[in-house]
């Protein structure tokens, strides 16, 4: 490693290579809850990316696994590195390099936080709608994960959003691909196979992003439900209704409980309705205009309690901010109450009632709690689950996940595979499809220096 970090050194200075003590113990993992971190024998900041295809000329010569880091607040293990390996961390290449507001793009270096496009976006007129729910995430992690968020059920997902990239192949080959246009038909999406392979096909240098008008007026509605059959009988005829949610998060009790009072938050429910509730659903409209939004949210309450809501809150300015903070913080206070696992797994919409039936079930066999949030909209549920006992864990989850496939979902919706759920991944993808992706992987990076250990162990 001696000779690694001296050829890193000439290509981005000493002071841009960490080894041994010098390496912050950050740099050993994200937020994985089932991954435990593994320090670095070194740590690179790139300026370019032609310091970066040097990196990785250097990193194949001498068969070091390189690990790309943004802002490490992923949730599968994905940014823990190997042991003996490198770590590239993109924290110097931060630069937002244009925003077009008549194309309505923006391009950027992968270090750039979600929050600091915002803010950049936002004096444009102009909105990156993917919020994953932390604004400190990386755009660079956020295009290796295929982050998504409380706003897919309208906007999408980071892959809908990412016209073009500029990449690294491991061979140090420089590439780009996509560009400033919406539709392309020539050769293989090569911009779209890149988007969330976690690190493992190559190393995104530059992000072209497609962006869209910032609407100025937002309310949200939040309604109590007797129970989860409730609300995932709502969501159906709400996505169907005409009024094209941004939001459309459900709430368990023991999750609300959680996040409100991790937040401090009062939200004004009375305390009768929230003893009878059993779920709750929170709806965010947004429109150019303010009467318009007042009329859709006046629908939008009649169409609640249609669907049985209890009563119906309607929350704007600083309450909704607050309320929204506090569910984009879910992990945080499932995290600070001890859970063990985050489930991450996706359903079809009309599929939900029968994975949320399932899970009671599964969970008192294993002993386990198991309460959350998710995006109703979409089918993506997040379960905070509660076993501290390692062997029925590992079995609550193969359950858990087993059941979201088997009615026609997956294990994952925006977290990734990572490291944390590759024994799942295997075991119930279609294993033709496993070899497939392997042989991707085999022609991306022959060496197999990026991200080894990441999808197929």
């Amino acid at each position: 490693m001696a000779d690694v970090r001296t050829a890193l050194a000439e290509i981005v200075g000493g002071e841009h290579v960490l080894s041994g003590d010098a390496v912050p113990p950050d740099y050993a993992g994200d937020e994985s809850l089932g991954v435990a971190g593994v320090r670095p024998d070194a740590v690179v900041r790139p300026a370019d990316a032609g310091q970066v295809a040097a990196v990785l000329r250097v990193a194949a010569e001498h068969g070091t696994p390189v690990t790309a880091r943004g802002s490490g607040t992923g949730l599968s293990g994905a940014a823990v590195p190997r042991p003996g390996g490198l770590v590239v961390s993109f924290e110097r290449m931060n630069r937002i390099l244009e925003i077009d507001a008549d194309g309505q793009v923006a391009v950027v270096q992968p270090g750039v936080t979600l929050a600091e496009l915002d803010q950049a976006t936002a004096a444009k007129g102009l909105v990156y709608p993917v919020f994953p729910g932390e604004g400190g995430a990386s755009i660079g992690g956020t295009v290796a994960t295929n982050a998504g968020g409380m706003h897919a059920v309208k906007e999408g997902v980071t892959r809908h959003h990412v016209l073009g990239l500029e990449a690294v192949l491991p061979t140090g080959e420089v590439i780009r691909t996509g560009g400033r246009y919406v539709k392309t038909s020539t050769g293989y999406d090569l911009t779209q196979l890149i988007v969330g392979s976690e690190g493992t096909l190559a190393l995104v240098t530059e992000v072209t992003l497609r962006l869209r008008p910032r609407l100025p007026h937002t309310a949200g509605v939040l309604a109590p439900f007797p129970g989860t059959d409730a609300v995932t009988a709502a969501v159906p005829r709400l996505t169907g209704g005409g009024l094209d949610p941004l939001v459309l998060e459900y709430v368990d009790v023991l999750a609300m409980a959680a996040i409100t009072q991790n937040a401090g938050l009062d939200l004004g429910v009375p305390q009768e309705v929230r003893d009878a509730a059993g779920a709750y659903l929170l709806v965010v409209l947004e429109n150019r205009s303010a009467d318009r939004l007042d009329e859709d949210v006046q629908v939008l309450g009649e169409q609640l309690a249609d669907l049985g809501a209890a009563d119906v809150y309607v929350l704007q300015g600083d309450p909704l901010r607050k309320l929204i903070t506090a569910r984009e913080g879910a992990f945080w206070a499932a995290r600070a109450s001890g859970a063990n696992a985050i489930v991450d797994a996706v359903v079809p919409r009309t599929a939900l009632s029968r994975f949320f039936a399932a899970v009671p079930e599964i969970a008192g066999r294993h002993g386990a709690l198991i309460g959350g949030c998710g995006h109703a909209g979409d089918g993506n549920v997040h379960l905070s689950v509660f076993q501290p006992d390692a062997g029925a864990l590992a079995e609550l989850m193969d359950e858990l996940l087993a059941a979201a496939v088997e009615l026609g979902g997956t294990i994952s919706g925006e977290h990734g595979i990572g490291r944390e759920k590759i024994r799942h991944f295997l075991a119930l993808e279609d294993p033709a499809k496993v070899e497939l992706m392997r042989r991707i992987k085999r022609s991306f990076d022959p060496d197999g220096i990026l991200n080894p250990g990441v999808l197929f162990g």
